[in-house]
C-alpha cells in the first residue's frame, strides 16, 4: 500500500512540474517572438506581487498576468 501512494505522489509532481514548465516557457516564447517584431514592451510590478507585461507591436498586443501565487494568465489579440 505504502508503494502505490509513493508511486502516485511521484507521478503528481513530475506532471505538475512538467505543467510548470510548459507554462513558462510558452510566457518565455511570445516574448522572445515579441521582441523579435519590435515591439514595445511595458513591464508592471504592483504592491502585491503581481506582474503584467504589455507588449504591442503592428500586427498584434499581447498581455501576460501573473498573480503573487504564480497563476498566469496570457492573452492575445491579433
Amino acid at each position: 500500500m505504502k508503494k502505490i501512494s509513493f508511486l502516485a505522489s511521484l507521478l503528481l509532481v513530475v506532471s505538475i512540474s512538467f505543467t510548470a514548465c510548459r507554462e513558462q516557457s510558452e510566457k518565455e516564447k511570445l516574448v522572445e517572438e515579441m521582441k523579435e517584431e519590435g515591439a514595445e514592451i511595458d513591464t508592471k510590478t504592483d504592491d502585491d506581487g503581481n506582474y503584467k507585461i504589455k507588449m504591442e507591436s503592428e500586427e498584434k498586443e499581447v498581455k501576460i498576468k501573473e498573480d503573487a501565487d504564480g497563476d498566469t494568465k496570457i492573452k492575445v489579440d491579433h
